[in-house]
C-alpha cells in the first residue's frame, strides 16, 4: 500500500510500436522530473526522427500530477496528445513523458484510427517499462568543507537520503533528494551547521 507521499513512475526508458496501413507509430517513454529535461528529450526526438511526419507527446509530473501537457503536433485536435496522456493516466503513472513519432504510410487513418494508434503505441511502451515507486521530494546540493564530511555523512545516513554527484575534495559537495515530509527536519539540521544547501529541482 502506498503512503500519501508516494506515486508510481517508470525506472528507465522504453519503446513501443504500432503499425496501421503503412503508418508507423513509435512510442518513446521516459522517466522525467522537470520540464527542462522534457524539452531536451522532445528536441532530441525531433532531430533523431527528423524525417517523421509528427512528433506528438504528453507528460505528467509530480505527486498530484498537476503539471502536464498534451501536444498533437499537427494531428487533428485531441487525436494524439490527449490519447497519450490518457494512457499515462490509465497506467497510474507520473513523472513520465511519452513521445510518439509517426511515419505516414500514405493512407489517412481517420480520427478513430489515429486515436487507436496513439493509444496502442503508448500502451505498448508503458507496458514494457519497469515501474518504480517514487517519493515526493526535492533535490538539494550540499557544499561543505572536508572536515565536516563525517558530520554530513552521518546526517545523510540517519535521514536515509538518496545521494548522487558526490565530490569529496578539499571542498565537498553532494546532491541529495529530500522527502517532502522530512524537509523541515533537514532544514533544521543543516541550519548553522557549516553545510550550505541550495535547491536544484
Amino acid at each position: 500500500m502506498q503512503s500519501a507521499d508516494t506515486y508510481n513512475s517508470i525506472l528507465s526508458p522504453s519503446e513501443g510500436l504500432f503499425r496501421d496501413n503503412g503508418s508507423r507509430f513509435i512510442a518513446l517513454a521516459y522517466p522525467v522530473e522537470d520540464e527542462a529535461r522534457i524539452k531536451e528529450l522532445v528536441e532530441s526526438a525531433r532531430k533523431e526522427y527528423h524525417d517523421a511526419r509528427h512528433h506528438c507527446f504528453a507528460y505528467r509530473l509530480g505527486l498530484d500530477g498537476g503539471v502536464w501537457r498534451a501536444n498533437d503536433d499537427g494531428e487533428p485536435s485531441g487525436s494524439a496528445g490527449r490519447q497519450i496522456l490518457g494512457q499515462i493516466d490509465s497506467a497510474g503513472l507520473s513523472d513520465v513523458l511519452v513521445i510518439v513519432v509517426r511515419y505516414f504510410g500514405g493512407i489517412k487513418l481517420g480520427i478513430p484510427g489515429l486515436i487507436r494508434a496513439y493509444r496502442t503505441a503508448t500502451a505498448d511502451a508503458l507496458g514494457k517499462a519497469e515501474r518504480t515507486e517514487k517519493v515526493e521530494g526535492s533535490w538539494y546540493r550540499l557544499n561543505f568543507r572536508y572536515e565536516l564530511l563525517p558530520k554530513a555523512m552521518k546526517m545523510l545516513k540517519d535521514m536515509d537520503l538518496p545521494q548522487r554527484g558526490q565530490n569529496f575534495g578539499a571542498d565537498c559537495s553532494v546532491e541529495v533528494r529530500v522527502r517532502t515530509k522530512l524537509l523541515r527536519d533537514f532544514l533544521e539540521k543543516t541550519e548553522n551547521s557549516g553545510i550550505f544547501k541550495e535547491k536544484i529541482q
